[in-house]
């Protein structure tokens, strides 16, 4: 990528006793880039968080924030970023407008406007004005986000920030996570359980494991979607038993409930789609079998269980 990064994290190390917790993690988040950090319980993920957000010492290494060191330069660094880090704290015997209006005075550039448009922004138009007291989890956390971001920060720190929501607060925090870094180019660096909602959400994971990064998948990019060596391609073909002899020295084909299943590569998948339509079959759908990110993290990971 040609912009320079918001986050870039150098050889990061945290030692506590004798016990290496983080171990030499490098990585970089882009302006408007949704970054995801998977990890089995235990990793390393909150740790890393609470480094990057000043709450926790590194014992090397360096975490650069728009270009500043959070290590030499915190308070540069710390403004620009709004965070969650594990559960939301709120004023309970406030209501939420209340809890975001005293946020506020703290910071002179927020105006009643934008604490309107945040409101609006997480859904909370309709209780803005209860006291937290009488808010779900999911409410508070969705009061958390819009407090985080008053500010306009140019990064954005989640730690499992979908806690507590129903399937249709997820869906609409994680609509309104990719609106920001689209509209507002903020960057957002989120950690999860929830791999199905990481791959609809990010643009990029990376998986800790014992401290260490151990791969970085691209979400969003079409390399995801090209076929590769050996990559099995699913063919749904009106005679698929007769497929198997009419492709006989194209590849292993075989049929699976109904499906004609070949491995091949891009140029092998026109050849077939070509021989298939020349023996006067009908092709109705040809499609890769691509892995989802939770097959992917498991095979990674060795199937440790993520949290």
């Amino acid at each position: 990528m040609s912009q320079l990064p918001i986050v870039r994290l150098q050889g990061l190390t945290k030692v506590i006793g004798k016990k290496t917790i983080i171990d030499r993690v490098s990585l970089e988040v882009y302006p408007g880039e949704v970054y995801g950090f998977l990890g089995p319980n235990g990793s390393g993920k909150t740790t890393t968080i609470r480094m990057m957000v000043g709450l926790m010492g590194m014992t090397s290494g360096d975490i650069q924030i728009a270009g500043h060191s959070i290590r030499n330069e915190f308070s540069k660094a710390i403004v620009h970023v709004g965070a969650i880090v594990e559960n939301p704290e709120m004023y309970k015997f406030l209501t939420g407008y209340q809890n975001l209006l005293h946020y506020a005075r703290m910071n002179p550039s927020i105006k009643k406007e934008r604490i309107d448009e945040v409101v609006e922004l997480v859904g909370l138009q309709g209780r803005i004005h209860d006291k937290v007291k009488k808010y779900s989890l999911g409410m508070r956390q969705r009061l958390g986000v819009a407090q985080a971001v008053m500010h306009r920060p140019k990064l954005l720190v989640l730690d499992e920030p979908t806690n507590g929501l129903d399937p249709a607060g997820i869906r609409e925090l994680r609509d309104y996570l990719r609106r920001l870094a689209q509209d507002e180019g903020t960057s957002v660096f989120v950690s999860s359980h929830l791999l199905s909602e990481m791959e609809l959400m990010c643009d990029r994971v990376s998986i800790l494991q014992n401290g260490k990064i151990i791969d970085v998948r691209s979400i969003r990019s079409t390399e995801n979607i090209k076929v590769k060596q050996d990559e099995e391609v699913l063919i749904e073909v009106d005679q698929p038993d007769a497929a198997i002899h009419v492709l006989e020295g194209m590849g292993d084909g075989r049929v699976i409930e109904g499906i004609l299943t070949i491995k091949g590569e891009r140029t092998t998948v026109a050849a077939v789609n070509r021989r298939l339509v020349e023996a006067g079959m009908n092709v109705y759908s040809i499609r890769i079998r691509t892995k989802s990110l939770e097959d992917q993290f498991l095979e990674v990971t060795g199937g440790e269980s993520v949290g």
